[in-house]
């Protein structure tokens, strides 16, 4: 089990952001063995399939090299323009082929890990120029694993090589004897014919390397859980600066509210329990609004500040509990309650007017039965 600096286990996943950050710093799975293998198997395809060509234009210009006329063996500028067009040619020839593996040496690596450019991972580091850090490296776990690594390819590679070239020994010494066209095209045949055969053994390595390589990166990234909280908290924000901040915002708000309260025109109360604060103006609005609630400490607040501006306090038990737990602040009344509140604001509107009003029973409004709280 991986471990960090301070000793606790990296036992968790990486999670996305974790894989992210790895991927700015250009920390992506790689295998070195998977662009060998596909190099080295799409160059056995090439040959298979346009080497017989190749070698035949290898001929004619082989043979535009060896046999020209005497007198341009003493004549350095035509003899230079000659090898210099045979030189030409020979590159026209190859460079299908090198574009070709330079395409495949850039778009193999990207089959494993995908594309990752990082300005951060071009950044020279310093610390790599430390002996000490060096030699650690030289000498660390991984390393060992890379040359344990190398040693099992090279010792692979070679023991194909060995009996591929046993098994075609006897063909190698009759290109000797053969005919020169018929000689090239058979070496040609042979060279691809090698190619496949290490390709084959390169995909064993390139079978075990892979998964090893995704193996390696995933332990790389790998977290403590102590790193995993500390990123959730970064993501989702501290529950306490969270729950503090929650707190401000509701204070804020019942600051605001209560500072509404003097504009109510009637406070409906329960009456010690629950206090629900009123306003409705006729000429601009088509119903009533609530502009504050509370209950019991908050509820004592806005009794004594309606007692405070001359506001009607009106006890209706029913009604308050009713508005308190089915209204909304600075939302108008819902509306199976509008009866219920005409009458108390026809109450209200009577003493304003007349300094008396007719009796009313407060707790027998025309509450809903599913708005009722008992």
């Amino acid at each position: 089990m991986a471990e960090n600096a301070d000793g606790s286990e990296k036992s968790e996943e990486p999670t996305e952001k974790k894989i992210r950050e790895a991927r700015e710093k250009g920390q992506v799975p790689r295998s070195k063995e998977l662009t060998t293998l596909l190099l080295t198997l799409i160059a056995a395809l090439f040959f298979m399939f346009y080497g017989k060509v190749m070698i035949a234009d290898f001929e004619v210009i082989i043979t535009k090299g060896l046999s020209f006329e005497r007198s341009l063996a003493f004549d350095e500028l035509k003899m230079f323009d000659l090898i210099a067009a045979i030189t030409l040619e020979a590159v026209y020839l190859v460079l299908p082929f090198l574009l070709l593996m330079m395409l495949i040496a850039l778009v193999a690596p990207l089959l494993l890990g995908g594309w990752s450019f990082s300005a951060k991972a071009m950044a020279p580091k310093f610390s790599k120029l430390n002996p000490v850090s060096g030699i650690k490296r030289m000498f660390s776990s991984k390393a060992l694993m890379e040359l344990f690594k190398a040693l099992a390819k090279f010792s692979l590679v070679m023991i194909v090589a060995v009996y591929f070239l046993y098994a075609i020994f006897g063909e190698i010494l009759a290109l000797g004897i053969e005919p020169l066209n018929f000689a090239l095209g058979h070496a040609g045949a042979l060279i691809a014919e090698a190619f496949i055969f290490i390709s084959l053994s390169l995909l064993i390595v390139a079978i075990i390397d892979v998964p090893f390589q995704l193996y390696e990166h995933n332990k790389q990234l790998k977290m403590t859980k102590q790193e995993v909280k500390e990123e959730h908290k970064q993501q989702e924000g501290n529950p306490e600066v969270k729950g503090r901040i929650r707190q401000v915002q509701h204070e804020m708000s019942q600051r605001r509210m209560m500072q509404k309260v003097p504009d109510a025109d009637v406070i409906i109360t329960n009456p010690t329990h629950f206090a629900v604060a009123l306003q409705y103006d006729p000429d601009n609005m088509q119903e009533p609004i609530v502009v504050a609630t509370g209950a019991d400490f908050m509820a004592a607040q806005i009794r004594t500040i309606a007692t405070a501006n001359n506001i009607t306090i009106v006890e209706a038990p029913p009604l308050a509990r009713a508005l308190y737990y089915n209204a909304e602040i600075d939302r108008p009344i819902p509306y199976d309650l509008f009866k219920a509140v005409a009458a108390v604001l026809a109450y209200v509107y009577q003493l304003k007017e007349y300094g008396k009003a007719d009796n009313v029973n407060f707790s027998e409004l025309p509450i809903p039965e599913d708005m009722k709280i008992e």
